[in-house]
């Protein structure tokens, strides 16, 4: 495995472990508030509808980050997350119905 793959693996396991929709779809509700916490987050709850992509919102409205990586990786999975939240939608919807937001502070 030559460099240029490693660093585009590297890329791709980073972007997919940081990724809103698998941290709100495939985790508990514990993880994601957990780490929306972590962030120092402004918002309260996030619908499960779209709640990839809102989990990324959530990461832009938080406590400044003085490095700057956060900004620039969410900005980078806000896509991705829009697309899976649209595959995993029927799903997200029924749970929505069923238990409501995932409310960040309690």
């Amino acid at each position: 495995m030559n460099i240029k793959n490693a660093a585009a693996l590297l890329m791709v396991s980073l972007l997919i472990s940081g990724c809103g929709t698998l941290n709100t779809v495939l985790r508990e509700d514990v993880a994601a508030t957990r780490e929306l916490r972590q962030q120092k987050t402004y918002c309260k709850s996030i619908p499960r509808a779209y709640s990839g992509a809102a989990f990324d919102f959530c990461l832009l409205h938080a406590a400044p980050d003085p490095t700057g990586r956060v900004i620039s990786l969410v900005l980078a999975d806000i896509a991705l997350s829009g697309v899976l939240d649209t595959v995993v939608l029927p799903y997200t919807l029924y749970r929505q119905v069923e238990h409501g937001n995932i409310d960040i502070y309690r």
